[in-house]
């Protein structure tokens, strides 16, 4: 398919179909997905697919006792300030969240630490920048998957839980995990068009409290 529709309906997919993604699918999608760019070509990312049943009850049991006490979190956060922002109690990402150990193929993205620099770790704040090795690569795997009519969800809610992650699925001590992909066919349809802000409100001329990028 086009790419830039791929980028357009990628989305998320909170919703899966039960039948299997076949390993011919996924095999395509991180082939693709290997090109992406990171530092100094040190190919830091590690790709755990889990299907079996097993495994994945235990990452949705780990999940679900992430979810609950965000989902509290959201919701005292609307009682105090409901035109923020609503709480996902009930909706699609709870029902997502519920139903995540039964998804038809969990990812977990793992990357080597060594690997990666973080050239902002001396800023007093968040560290992000090693994501860049990790996260296009992320990307290239959803779109390419996105190509094949398989549709994913990206979470990094399970990350909290790193150390049994690694215990449960053998990851080793110098591998984080970067994030984990629900992946399926879609249960619905792909979106034709996600809501995003504008370009307008998002790229600025020479400062950041610059003229905006317009198309004139």
């Amino acid at each position: 398919m086009d790419l830039i529709e791929a980028m357009k309906s990628v989305g998320t997919c909170r919703s899966f179909r039960a039948e299997p993604v076949p390993d011919v699918v996924l095999w395509k999608a991180i082939d693709a997905a290997r090109f992406g760019p990171q530092g100094g070509n040190r190919q830091p990312v590690r790709f755990v697919i889990v299907s079996d049943a097993e495994p994945k009850r235990r990452l949705g049991e780990l999940y679900l006792e992430q979810w609950k006490p965000y989902v509290r979190r959201l919701a005292e956060e609307a009682a105090k300030a409901p035109a923020l922002r609503a709480s996902p109690r009930g909706g699609p990402a709870d029902a997502f969240a519920q139903a995540f150990g039964q998804h038809p193929a969990i990812v977990v993205v793992c990357a080597h630490l060594e690997s990666l620099l973080a050239t902002d770790s001396e800023l007093g704040r968040l560290s992000i920048v090693g994501g860049a090795s990790v996260y296009p690569i992320v990307q290239n795997f959803m779109l390419a998957l996105r190509d094949q009519g398989v549709a994913s969800a990206l979470t990094t809610l399970l990350c909290a839980r790193e150390p049994e992650v690694r215990d449960l699925l053998g990851i080793p001590e110098d591998y984080a995990t970067a994030c984990h992909i629900a992946v399926g066919y879609p249960a619905r349809s792909f979106p034709r068009h996600l809501s995003r802000r504008p370009v307008e409100e998002l790229a600025f001329w020479q400062r950041f409290d610059g003229p905006p990028l317009a198309c004139d």
